[in-house]
């Protein structure tokens, strides 16, 4: 327990970021920053610049610090961080967090270390790194201190991360820097080409959550979406399937199973067998896309299985990590 300060768990992901505190959940927010252009003060973080995205005047731009899981504007990622810290901890705190903060796994040693310092900068009395595939297995409670194997598939919003782990460390692992993002300029790319029609990546996103799936259901959804005529350039709506939406992220798909295949052809066999046994476990954002366990299983001829909470167990594992700290130590990225 924290004797003085708080004590920290936090996903920084591409799409959403989030804070653990005592266990639980206490922030949930898009990683979406909206910037005053000329006077270059954040304006909005969160949902709050989330909801502003396309609908700003030039003088403000809503954009998003993260690309492809690290670092892509550190200024802004560091001020987005503290504003992020102060909501949880208050603005007039005696003692700073301290903080475990996730990156993906394969990150540089310079990516690694601009996360660390982003989270010094914000207002942490100390920062430790984790990567995000070894807190999502903390956050499910596997059994990964045990010489047996276990394997988790991050489905991120930038990356796509697997790894096997035993003995409180990752000992095959592989990552592809795509995610649910890529799955959107899919869709986005799939509307224009069938029937010229420009829609936004947020509608795009919008359409993957409500009506997309991995494979086809037996239960056919379907939405209405506005998008602008590539021709006309008049504003027209049509309505999507959720079968032309597994038709158009399947090629997407393809690549992010490769990562995972990649770790399974060279898992040591003694660890292969435990996870054929036990399965893998399917965390992070895009494995609350319908179907993606049956996806996974049919693709790798493995049982997958959804995480209890998919979204929140990278921030949770990354809180007891904390209280781990000596066991890990060896196996967490240096900075």
């Amino acid at each position: 327990m924290a004797l003085f300060g708080k004590e920290l768990g936090i996903d920084l992901g591409t799409v959403n970021t989030l804070v653990c505190d005592r266990g639980e959940i206490v922030l949930h927010e898009p990683t979406v920053v909206a910037v005053d252009v000329e006077e270059l003060k954040i304006v909005e973080v969160g949902q709050a610049a989330r909801d502003m995205d396309g609908r700003v005047p030039d003088t403000l731009e809503v954009m998003r610090p993260l690309r492809e899981g690290v670092i892509a504007d550190f200024e802004v990622t560091m001020r987005m961080l503290r504003i992020f810290i102060e909501r949880v901890c208050g603005p007039a705190r005696l003692f700073k967090p301290r903080v475990m903060i996730t990156v993906p796994h394969g990150a540089t040693s310079v990516e690694s270390r601009a996360v660390h310092e982003a989270a010094l900068q914000a207002g942490s009395r100390e920062a430790v790194l984790i990567q995000q595939p070894l807190a999502g297995a903390i956050g499910t409670g596997l059994p990964i201190a045990t010489p047996s194997g276990n394997m988790v598939v991050v489905l991120g919003g930038g990356v796509t991360q697997s790894a096997v782990m035993a003995m409180s460390g990752i000992v095959v692992a592989d990552s592809i820097r795509l995610g649910g993002t890529k799955l959107d300029e899919a869709i986005t790319s799939y509307v224009r080409r069938k029937y010229g029609l420009m829609i936004s990546p947020r509608t795009a996103e919008e359409a993957k959550i409500r009506i997309g799936a991995a494979v086809v259901q037996d239960e056919e959804r379907s939405m209405e979406v506005q998008g602008q005529d590539q021709v006309t350039g008049l504003p027209r709506p049509i309505t999507l399937t959720g079968n032309e939406i597994v038709e158009a992220i399947q090629e997407t798909l393809g690549l992010q199973v490769a990562a995972v295949r990649s770790v399974l052809e060279r898992t040591p066999p003694e660890l292969a067998s435990d996870i054929i046994d036990r399965g893998m476990v399917v965390c992070g954002g895009g494995a609350m896309l319908r179907g993606i366990d049956k996806w996974l299983t049919r693709q790798t001829g493995v049982p997958a299985y959804l995480a209890d909470a998919p979204v929140d167990c990278i921030a949770l594992g990354a809180h007891r990590a904390l209280g781990m700290l000596e066991r890990l130590r060896r196996t967490l990225p240096p900075v």
